[in-house]
């Protein structure tokens, strides 16, 4: 797509335009698209100006000094509440009668438009319904009345002229301005008022994607209340407090400005400001973090409240002092992770047990330095206000007697530049990703070599991490404790300090370290001298110093984010508009006004918002950090997803050393990164942080890339491959330069993990070699040879005690979801073939064991991606054959890509009740057994050319009960001849070789020989072993001389051609699982016999298959149990494909292995600048549209990875974590 896509298409264009003028007005629908009645619009007209008559009424009966203020205000709501009523139950009324009679016409024309309404006349139903749409529960209609008379009765209050005259002057410039601001305040009170009770607007300021209780329209009410409760406090002190009266002023006429706030969505919808004011209060006023959870928050929210006033009431300082220190430590834990211990569960990546004894000696010794601290310097001040000699001759002799807290001030500077020096050392960039590390390991492949090159980085994050969880805490505490204000600490303001103080020293060392720096710098620098900073006590100013460096860091990466947008918007070719130019000349005309809404987005702590990722910068409402009202951990599922599932942990596990140590950087809630591996991108988001653990989500972006993706993925590796892979370029001055500042990723560090190393390779010149081919029977039959005896030694070994009828029941269902067999119990040494059936039934069962064949075919026909989409998946057929005691059924297969599937339509019904699908050339009899028409009704044997053993078959050896057979699986209805021809190939000598070797891991050294050689003297065990496995061999279809690629890979899908014993292997569902899974075995065998050579010898074959059967998965990717295998952590993974495009066979094999994902920051200001730009575009212009501009590839911003890390339903991550909890002391 070209950079001049349009920002919204024609149809989203008008419907913008229509539903922007409501939002304006408050809810007003004056452009409809469509013609409608006057009367319409008089309607809603009319009820707009209602509120401003009805306050009228009230300001003129007070002018007129009919009524005084407070009974103007009550004549005013009262008429509001009553026109409210009338509104409301006139909307119910009207509802119940469109509830039982509706108009049709309108409705039933597919072409009308989706707004459309059919109005009779000005008192219509749809009329009425219209205009006031009413509420959906009865409470709200209750509730909205209510606040509408009151809003209007306060508004009249507020608004009076006399209270206006006296804020602003009663002549000249005053009195012109009460006119002007009481006229356009009335328009903001009706716009409050018509959203409230007559129709809701739809906000350009939107959190949640469902309004499900109403919320929305008590937005704007809500806003104009807090303007008015200003003033009645104002009013209610007596006009004596200066900040109030200015505040006054100010509010009043910023209420006039209130419509244009709403219009740009810069106020937050009620549930986002609540949210947010308690994440701004905990955070900077109470000394917590952000939480992970909306429900977390308002629990710390509401504890943290709690310590502050229990706080305000200790009559001591050294109360305070132990109190805040033990409960700053224990708020500043995830208190969760008890109830996991309690629960029997191990902890998330935790210490278990062991942390608890060791957190209480750690708070015990905390406790005990702050107790003596503080009570050694009350000692020392009292001693020095007493013995005032010993100050006079500390003075005199020109030596002034150190200061305990100044003392400890040059300890946490000289700890905070040790600390920061180590941290930045551990990255692979420094000075905020300008330059790289001369110290990090460049070009390096594996994990090992990765380990053994940081070792020395590992130990200065070690040192790192005891300076900072350690040593730091105990300085700050002590820093605290000699604190002179604690002498004060009565004050609502001091309470609130220390309480913020101790806790931040635990919730975030490395913040708290950096404010005490601050103000001791302040301090030594004579920041005592300004007026009124002294006297506000260090934990007030370390409040202050707080938000200073918080705002300040938004500040700088805000206008790092304007700065890209504006910049890329004319350097990016593809990203270059016509009207590129015109934008960047007005950015810099209005250079102050963008400075201006920089500011005051971070001083909000509110997004910047690139209107349609374009130049054009609005301030965002102000929301909580995580941005989504939801609890992490949704996202869009699909079969890629197990990889990310088994990453996930993993990735946590490394991700715990790497913050420990600091090479994530200034790591804070609200943090972004960006990991890549192989195809694999993953979005790591730190949601919660206090001492000593940290709470992350990690999202994983889809695999199929797409052709943003693929460009943002490229530009990705690049970035890493600068920083990780640099090659030293010519010259000293600019070598360690990162040649891709700029960028919003920065890289981080390589973190050693354990996952799926995904390798697919082309099969040309492998599977369609005659020469490899011709070598695929024989090891088919070793390998299935090995797996029945295999099969007979596991269930001997599991010691099962029922019969093998009653384990073939319950395998076989198991069969399909697993690929390893059940356990059963050996079965008899006597079988017996006696099965008899209808022979119209036999009939029957070829004729829809054709059918199913020839419709059917395999799963998953390539591992390959489709590249028009994803295509629905198909159920699988279920083949129903009519014995004489019930259904039974055959088999399964999937239907044939682009063939029709006529059995859906009759999925419910027996086939037996439907006409039979005679396949081409059924009538002439080919290929099918003769049946005599005139003795339906007679019985006969299901094969004449089965050998049927009426006597018992006995075994020779009595330890060839161990490697039996179930009886079941020497029914195959076969001909003799197909057997004897293929008898010479049953592999004797392997055979011997296998029991020989399966005797020795039974039974161990003691009667090895003499049970070896009688087994193999068995002829009757061979004779069984014979028989079964080339009827497997010929009911499978791998009895051809010489296979062809196709038939090897549908055999290998198992959906080979139809056979005449194909319906005995699948109703042996057990004995067809292990016959397929050892000719996938077989081919795994070929394929790494054409790579690495030939096997040379039976025990190297054995070892081989030994191999496969402990740490490889050979299946299908589309297969459940290959998911299973993944999340199991399966060594090894094999599955064929084929690329119907290229015409190729392909193979897959994934290899579990430590390998090195790469991470980097992201700007967390450009993330949340997109978000919500994604969120004001999908929930309030509804601009859906897969191509629009704003999801295009950008490679500097990565616009697109952006909006696929946004939460559903806005954004599409195939995996998202729920919060994990991790270690990182």
């Amino acid at each position: 797509m070209g950079p001049d896509v349009p920002l919204l298409n024609d149809y989203k264009q008008e419907f913008f335009w229509k539903r922007f003028p409501q939002t304006v007005l408050g809810g007003p629908r004056l452009k409809l698209g469509y013609c409608a009645p006057p009367y319409v619009y008089v309607h809603q007209l009319v009820l707009f100006l209602t509120p401003w008559l009805l306050g009228g009424i009230g300001t003129l009966l007070y002018q007129l000094r009919v009524l005084d203020e407070a009974f103007a205000g009550i004549v005013s709501g009262a008429l509001m509440l009553g026109v409210g009523a009338i509104v409301q139950g006139m909307a119910r009324c009207m509802a119940r009668r469109t509830g039982v009679v509706q108009r049709l016409p309108a409705a039933n024309n597919i072409l009308a438009d989706e707004e459309e309404v059919e109005f009779t006349h000005c008192v219509a139903p749809e009329t009425v319904r219209f205009v006031v749409p009413g509420k959906r529960f009865m409470g709200n209609v209750v509730l909205h009345t209510c606040l509408a008379g009151a809003l209007c009765g306060l508004s009249t209050w507020y608004l009076l002229p006399h209270r206006l005259s006296g804020l602003y002057g009663h002549t000249g410039a005053g009195l012109g301005a009460v006119v002007s601001l009481f006229a356009l305040s009335w328009v903001t009170v009706c716009i409050g008022e018509y959203s409230l009770i007559v129709n809701t607007a739809t906000e350009t300021a939107t959190f949640q994607p469902q309004d499900t209780y109403e919320i929305t329209p008590l937005n704007r009410p809500m806003y104009i209340l807090a303007f008015i409760a200003v003033d009645l406090a104002l009013r209610f002190s007596d006009s004596g407090v200066v900040e109030l009266q200015v505040a006054s002023q100010v509010l009043h006429v910023l209420f006039v400005v209130l419509p244009v706030l709403w219009a740009l969505g810069m106020l937050s919808p009620l549930d986002a400001l609540l949210l947010w004011a308690m994440e701004q209060i905990l955070v900077y006023g109470l000394g917590g973090s952000a939480m992970s959870t909306n429900i977390r928050l308002l629990v710390m929210f509401l504890s943290s409240v709690c310590v502050a006033i229990c706080t305000y009431f200790i009559p001591t300082s050294l109360g305070v002092v132990l109190f805040t220190v033990a409960m700053g430590f224990l708020f500043s834990q995830d208190l969760t992770q008890l109830l996991v211990l309690v629960k029997g569960v191990s902890p998330t990546l935790g210490l278990g047990w062991w942390g608890l004894p060791l957190s209480l000696l750690f708070i015990i010794g905390a406790l005990t330095e702050a107790g003596l601290l503080h009570q050694l310097n009350l000692v020392n001040s009292g001693n020095l206000t007493l013995n005032t000699n010993s100050v006079e001759n500390w003075e005199s002799s020109g030596v002034v007697p150190p200061n305990p807290q100044e003392v400890l001030g040059w300890l946490l500077i000289a700890l905070f530049f040790i600390t920061r020096l180590l941290r930045e050392l551990q990255g692979a960039c420094i000075i905020g990703g300008a330059m790289l590390n001369p110290l990090y390991p460049k070009r390096v492949t594996t994990a090992q070599a990765f380990r053994r090159k940081t070792r020395g980085l590992r130990v200065a994050g070690i040192i790192r991490r005891i300076l900072l969880n350690l040593v730091s805490p105990l300085t700050m505490i002590a820093f605290l404790s000699v604190d002179e204000s604690l002498g004060k600490i009565h004050t609502a303001s001091l309470a609130i300090g220390f309480t913020r103080a101790f806790r931040m020293v635990w919730q975030s060392s490395e913040a708290a370290l950096l404010q005490m720096v601050l103000v001791v710098i302040i301090k030594l620098a004579g920041g005592h001298r300004v007026a009124h900073w002294h006297d506000l006590g260090t934990t007030v100013q370390l409040i202050l110093v707080s938000l200073v460096v918080n705002r300040v860091s938004q500040f700088v990466c805000k206008l790092s984010f304007a700065l890209t947008v504006l910049i890329t918007s004319w350097t990016e070719s593809k990203q270059r508009r016509q009207s590129a130019g015109t934008l960047l000349a007005l950015n810099a005309a209005l250079c102050p006004l963008l400075l201006a809404v920089v500011a005051l987005s971070a001083l909000l702590s509110a997004p910047l918002l690139p209107l349609f990722t374009l130049p054009v910068f609005l301030v965002g409402f102000p929301r909580p950090l995580r941005s989504w009202p939801g609890t992490p951990g949704t996202a869009c599922p699909c079969p890629d997803s197990v990889y990310y599932q088994q990453l996930c942990k993993r990735l946590a596990s490394a991700i715990r050393p790497a913050l420990a140590n600091g090479a994530f950087g200034s790591c804070t809630p609200g943090s972004h990164y960006l990991g890549r591996f192989q195809g694999r991108l993953l979005w790591i988001s730190i949601l919660e942080k206090g001492y000593g653990y940290c709470t992350v989500n990690i999202k994983g972006l889809e695999l199929q890339e797409t052709s943003c993706h693929t460009v943002e993925a490229r530009r990705v590796d690049e970035v890493f491959e600068g920083a990780f892979d640099h090659v030293e370029r010519p010259g000293q001055c600019f070598r360690l330069l990162n040649p891709n500042w700029g960028n919003a990723l920065i890289p981080c560090s390589l973190l050693p993990v354990r996952v799926y190393s995904d390798a697919q390779s082309v099969l040309t010149g492998i599977i369609d070699s005659p020469d490899h081919l011709r070598q695929l029977n024989s090891d088919f039959l070793k390998t299935l040879v090995w797996i029945l005896l295999r099969y007979c030694v596991q269930e001997f070994t599991c010691g099962a005690q029922r019969t093998k009828g009653q384990t073939l029941q319950t395998s076989g269902r198991k069969s399909q979801s697993s690929q390893h067999p059940v356990p059963s119990e050996a079965g008899p040494a006597v079988i017996k073939v006696e099965t008899q059936v209808r022979p119209e039934s036999s009939s029957s069962s070829h004729l829809r064991g054709l059918d199913s064949s020839s419709l059917s075919s395999f799963a998953d026909w390539s591992d390959e991606d489709d590249l028009f989409g994803p295509v629905p998946v198909r159920r699988p057929m279920r083949m129903m054959v009519r014995t004489d005691e019930a259904q039974t059924e055959l088999g399964l297969g999937v239907s044939l890509p682009g063939s029709v599937e006529i059995h859906s339509l009759y999925e419910s019904m027996a086939l037996s009740s439907l006409p039979t699908l005679r396949p081409l050339g059924l009538g002439l009899g080919l290929g099918l057994p003769i049946i005599d028409k005139g003795k339906e009704n007679i019985p006969a044997p299901t094969s004449t050319t089965v050998r049927t053993n009426s006597q018992p078959l006995l075994f020779t050896s009595p330890h060839s009960e161990l490697f039996s057979l179930p009886a079941d699986w020497r029914t195959a209805n076969l001909a003799s001849s197909k057997l004897q021809v293929l008898r010479p190939c049953f592999p004797e000598a392997w055979f011997c070789f296998c029991l020989s070797q399966l005797v020795l891991e039974s039974l161990g050294e003691g009667d090895f020989e003499q049970v070896t050689q009688g087994l193999q003297e068995d002829r009757a065990l061979q004779e069984l072993y014979t028989q079964v496995v080339l009827s497997c061999c010929v009911a499978l279809g791998a009895d051809a001389q010489v296979f062809s690629p196709n038939l090897l890979f549908r055999l290998y899908c198992g959906d080979g051609p139809w056979t005449e014993g194909l319906e005995w292997l699948r109703a042996n569902k057990e004995l067809h699982q292990l016959t397929l899974r050892a000719f996938r075995y077989s081919v795994k065998l070929l394929v790494d016999q054409a790579s690495l050579g030939p096997v040379e010898s039976l025990d190297e074959l054995y070892t081989t298959l030994q191999d496969y059967h402990k740490n490889w998965f050979i299946g299908l990717v589309s297969d459940r149990s290959w998911q299973d295998s993944v999340v199991q952590e399966k060594p090894f993974l094999f599955s064929l494909g084929h690329d119907l495009t290229m015409g190729t066979y392909t193979s897959r094999v994934l290899s579990l292995q430590e390998n090195l994902v790469q991470v980097g920051a992201l700007n967390e200001e450009g993330v949340r600048g997109q978000w919500a730009n994604l969120s004001w575009e999908l929930l309030y212009a509804t601009n859906d549209d897969e191509e629009r501009y704003s999801i295009q590839a950008h490679p500097v911003m990565l616009r697109n990875l952006t909006i696929q890390a946004a939460d559903p339903p806005l954004g599409y991550p195939i995996y998202s974590s729920p919060p994990i909890h991790l270690r990182c002391l």
